[in-house]
C-alpha cells in the first residue's frame, strides 16, 4: 500500500534528525573559540563552601571579560547557616542555588553535586568552557579531564588554593586580587608616612614572586626573539598566560603588560609604527648588565 500526500503525490518520510544539518548554536567549532569570531558562552559553577559571597559581582565581571556566563550555579547545604550571606546576593545576580545536604560530617558531598553538573553540561555541548569557583583541590581531576574535552578552564580561588588546581587550569585568578582592583577590599597604601611627616616608600610585596617572574620572561623572551633579542610583547603574554595559569599583571599591581614590564625595570621596550597611524607595536629585550 502506497501512502499519498497533498494532492496525490506519494508521501515521503522525512529524513532523520541525524542527517539534517545543524543549524541552531548548540555547538560552536573549535576554531572558532580558538580565534576569538564566536563569543564564548560559559558555565559557572560555584562551591559556596569554599567563597565569600562579596566575591560573586567581581567573579562574573571577570568571566564576562572571556565570554558570556550561560550556566550560573552555586552549590552548597542552603539550610546550613554558614551560607546564609549568599541568599541576598543570588536573586540580584540570577545565580541558581543547588541544594546539597551534607550526609555525613567530614565528607564533602558539594563537591560531587557540582562534578556531576559540569559532566552533563559538558556532553551536552551547549558551551564553550567553565569557570569553577572554589580554593579546593578536589576540583584539580575534574579541570584536568574539561581541558582534555577541549574547553577553556577558568579557575578563581584566593590564594590558599593548591598549585595542582591552579596548575589544572588554563588560567586562573585569585579573588583577593580582582577585590583589590574592584575596590570591595582596601588595597595596600604604597606610601606611608614616619612620625617626623616624611613620605618614603613602601617595600615592594611579594619581591621573591616579582624576582621569579623576570627570570620566567627573560627565559621566554631569550626563546622567542629574533636575532637582535627583541620579542614580540604580545606573544609574550600569550606564552606567559600558557606557562603560568595564575599570571595576570593585576597581581603586580599593574593594569597592563606593558606597565608591568617597566615597573620590573630588567628589560627594554621598544614601540614601533604600524601602518595603523593609531597603532603601535611593543618589542621587549632582556637588558644587559
Amino acid at each position: 500500500m502506497k501512502l499519498l500526500g497533498g494532492e496525490g503525490r506519494p508521501f515521503c518520510r522525512a529524513a532523520p534528525i541525524e542527517a539534517l544539518p545543524d543549524r541552531g548554536e548548540a555547538h560552536v567549532s573549535m576554531e572558532n573559540r580558538a580565534d576569538g569570531r564566536a563569543d564564548r558562552r560559559i558555565a559557572v559553577l560555584i562551591d559556596a563552601d569554599n567563597v565569600s559571597s562579596r566575591y560573586i559581582s567581581l567573579i562574573l565581571d571577570e568571566v564576562s571579560n572571556q565570554g558570556t556566563p550561560t550556566y550560573k550555579r552555586i552549590y552548597g547545604d542552603w539550610t546550613s547557616p554558614r551560607l546564609a550571606s549568599w541568599k541576598d546576593v543570588l536573586l540580584k545576580h540570577s545565580v541558581t542555588p543547588i541544594q546539597q545536604y551534607s550526609y555525613t560530617t567530614g565528607k564533602n558531598a558539594t563537591d560531587s553535586a557540582l562534578i556531576i553538573d559540569a559532566m552533563d553540561i559538558l556532553y551536552s555541548e551547549s558551551v564553550d568552557g567553565f569557570c569553577i569557583v572554589s580554593s579546593d583541590s578536589d576540583f584539580t581531576r575534574l579541570a584536568s579531564r574539561l581541558r582534555e574535552a577541549g574547553m577553556l578552564v577558568i579557575g578563581m580561588g584566593e590564594k590558599k588554593t593548591p598549585a595542582a588546581f591552579i596548575a589544572a587550569c588554563e588560567k586562573f585568578k585569585y579573588l583577593e586580587v580582582l577585590a583589590s582592583v574592584g575596590g570591595t577590599e582596601p588595597a595596600e597604601a604604597p606610601v606611608q608616612k614616619e612620625k617626623s611627616g616624611v613620605v618614603v616608600k613602601k617595600p615592594q610585596p611579594q619581591s621573591k614572586e616579582r624576582q621569579k617572574l623576570v627570570k620566567t620572561i627573560r627565559t621566554i623572551v631569550s626563546e622567542i626573539s629574533d636575532e637582535d633579542g627583541w620579542a614580540f610583547l604580545g606573544e609574550l603574554g600569550n606564552v606567559l598566560n600558557r606557562r603560568l595559569p595564575d599570571f595576570d599583571t593585576r597581581n603586580y599591581g599593574a593594569m597592563k603588560l606593558t606597565q608591568l614590564i617597566e615597573s620590573l625595570d630588567a628589560f627594554d621596550i621598544d614601540s614601533r609604527k604600524t601602518t595603523n597611524s593609531h597603532a603601535t607595536h611593543k618589542f621587549i629585550r632582556n637588558r644587559q648588565g
